[in-house]
């Protein structure tokens, strides 16, 4: 069976297509992403302005027309906190609907969470006894625990990497040096909102792994010296808290602009990397976690596992 899964998220709208079916692993036939920064269109008033929405539309024509080209039976369509936090979100989701024919599903940070914790539950399997996963995206920071497919513990909290740098390191956003302040204040931020979450998520014990996963994490540990995914899926990747420390002491002296000419950074997002490795550090540091695992698995992954266990039960 061939299945899409276009996600909407706050830097992306990313297309996915694979061929699957239950029990078997989901093989990757098609990968396209169009960059749109749909949070940085959302004003003050918490309203996607009119720019915002026509380049969502064409970017939602875009995939569909793709899908279509690839053979998908089933193109499952998502959006996540850029959209489900807009005032006029719903408005913009029923105008979509009407010209590209696609009905965007409004997911909430704590499913975003549950989703993204069966992927990366399937990834490692039961072997890794209780698992902690944590995920950083655009505009929120999903986090999840637990033993068995569902997490017994999911938590979304308003720290995605580029949230937090439009908040609080303005000057990485123009393209300059984040300010040694700021990443301070950030910090402290970061801290107060996951401390109590932190202890939420280790009621039922600690760990016996802890991964993360997004794009974000997969960049912070591409610069602290992790294999490029060129290396293939299945080479081990880590990222550790002192890592952490140093890259952190790295980009604070440099410009934001120049982050985008290291490799394993994407241009569209190296202004995003000083607040990412804050919230990622501080994480880790709050869950007295000094390294995680990197899994390539993540929400996309999570929704068509999820899709194929239904179908499975419909049968």
């Amino acid at each position: 069976m061939r299945l899409g899964v276009l996600d909407v998220g706050s830097n992306t709208v990313h297309l996915l297509v694979v061929d699957a079916h239950r029990g078997a692993h989901p093989t990757p036939m098609h990968d396209d992403r169009a960059v749109l920064r749909l949070a940085e269109h959302v004003g003050p008033d918490d309203v996607l302005s009119t720019e915002g929405e026509k380049a969502l539309v064409e970017a939602v024509r875009r995939a569909c027309d793709q899908a279509a080209e690839q053979g998908c039976e089933e193109l499952l369509a998502l959006v996540t906190s850029a959209i489900r936090e807009a005032r006029n979100g719903l408005e913009v989701l029923e105008r979509v609907r009407q010209r590209t024919g696609v009905e965007l599903q409004v997911t909430s940070g704590e499913e975003e969470a549950r989703l993204t914790f069966l992927a990366v539950r399937r990834w490692f399997g039961w072997s890794a006894g209780r698992l902690l996963v944590l995920d950083i995206g655009g505009g929120s920071l999903e986090l999840a625990s637990g033993v068995d497919e569902d997490p017994d513990v999911a938590l979304s909290l308003p720290l995605g990497a580029g949230r937090m740098t439009r908040h609080h390191l303005p000057d990485a956003l123009r393209g300059g040096r984040p300010d040694l302040a700021a990443l301070e204040r950030l910090d402290a931020y970061a801290t107060d909102l996951l401390a109590p979450a932190a202890k939420e998520l280790l009621a039922g014990g600690p760990p016996d792994l802890v991964a993360a996963t997004s794009k974000t994490f997969r960049t912070l540990a591409r610069l602290t010296g992790a294999a490029p995914y060129s290396a293939g899926l299945q080479v081990p990747r880590q990222l550790t808290q002192d890592g952490l420390g140093q890259l952190i002491g790295f980009v604070s002296r440099i410009e934001s602009s120049a982050l985008a000419e290291l490799r394993g950074v994407s241009p569209d997002r190296a202004h995003q990397v000083p607040a990412g490795a804050v919230v990622a550090r501080a994480a880790m540091r709050e869950l007295d976690v000094p390294s995680v695992r990197i899994c390539p698995w993540a929400l996309r992954e999570g929704v068509i596992l999820r899709r194929l266990d239904w179908l499975g039960e419909e049968q």
